[in-house]
């Protein structure tokens, strides 16, 4: 069963090789680029679990090219250096790589390395996952906990219910049944205001009670929207 999907970009074709037959012996899939012009389009379109990145390459050196990445790829990088002083932890961290090894590479520690960076990835995502970012609200759907600018707000189990739903649906209109349908054993009935006091108590937790609102807003005869700013 393979483990993941790791891009090694690597001039040294013979370094390269090796690295893939090792990481392929331990069930990781492995793709190869040994020019640094094709290794932005190559992360695009492998999308691979991790990248192992040199930093001497030709066309285009590893810097330049872990910069160039990290506008759109998010998992972990771990650079390949020939020399320690080639860089510090800090200009590691300023380029974007999550961790570095000096060549000669020890083949078991690589791949204790590699599975430390992809457990941690595994975490984050699974993290991030459990979370709805609006904003500087936040809501944390496993802990079932809410934020606004990073200060915990103190909600109702309704008024946790009504913001979880604006929030999934942040910058669309949410209606005034489906409002309904999301604060338990509460039927819909256009007289019903139940709706509006939850709405209420959540504008004011939010400093956001005084018309005109800016965090939820009322769209007439839909429902209610949170602002995605």
């Amino acid at each position: 069963m393979t483990k993941a999907k790791i891009l090694i970009i690597e001039d040294d074709k013979e370094i390269s090789r090796l690295t893939a037959m090792y990481l392929e012996a331990e069930n990781y899939h492995t793709q190869i680029v040994t020019d640094g012009l094709k290794a932005v389009s190559s992360v695009q379109h492998y999308q691979p679990d991790l990248i192992i990145l040199d930093l001497m390459l030709p066309g285009l050196d590893g810097i330049s090219i872990c910069k160039q990445v990290r506008e759109f790829y998010v998992s972990p990088i771990l650079v390949l250096t020939a020399c320690a002083d080639d860089m510090s932890e800090v200009s590691l961290l300023k380029l974007g790589a999550d961790d570095y090894l000096i060549k000669p590479v020890r083949p078991h520690v690589m791949v204790a390395r590699i599975e430390a960076l992809l457990r941690r990835s595994q975490i984050a995502k699974a993290t991030t996952a459990n979370k709805l970012v609006v904003g500087q609200l936040c809501v944390d759907s496993a802990k079932q906990l809410v934020s606004y600018n990073s200060v915990a707000i103190p909600l109702t189990t309704a008024e946790y219910e009504m913001i979880h739903i604006l929030a999934s649906n942040a910058g669309n209109v949410v209606s005034r049944e489906d409002c309904c349908r999301s604060l338990r054993g509460i039927d819909y009935d256009f007289n019903d205001r139940s709706v509006d006091m939850r709405i209420s108590g959540l504008r004011r937790k939010l400093n956001d009670d005084h018309p005109p609102y800016k965090k939820i807003i009322t769209v007439r005869n839909k429902g209610y929207m949170l602002i995605n700013d």
